[in-house]
């Protein structure tokens, strides 16, 4: 079994920062990527940001130049560093990752992110 345990969750002012950090651990077989959907109540679920073994990365347009995603390979560990957050950033962020190409095969248990004044 592989656990992803997200942290850094919480409460923000408008214009605020927060920086998720997501680790895998268990029977990791092999690591494609990882990366980060949110889901905002009433609101489908979307990609926010994701990260491949080798450093590419891709945004969703809401957050491109806002969010930068990284990660520490050695060990097994996603970031999502949010900046200039808005209140439609309010979503459960989860954590994914994924073995192979266009897979999420596991998924965090979610951090509540909220921005609000």
């Amino acid at each position: 079994q592989v656990q992803l345990v997200e942290s850094g969750g919480g409460l923000v002012q408008p214009g605020g920062s927060l920086r998720l950090s997501c680790t895998a651990s268990g029977s990791i077989s092999s690591i494609y990527a990882m990366g980060w959907y949110r889901q905002a109540p009433g609101k489908q679920r979307e990609l926010a940001a994701r990260i491949t073994s080798y450093g590419t990365t891709n945004y969703a347009d809401s957050v491109r130049g806002r969010f930068t995603i990284s990660r520490d390979n050695a060990k097994n560990t996603v970031y999502l560093q949010m900046n200039s957050l808005k209140p439609e950033d309010t979503a459960v962020y989860y954590c994914t990752l994924g073995v192979r190409p266009f897979s999420n095969d596991y998924w965090g248990q979610g951090t509540q992110v909220t921005v609000s004044s």
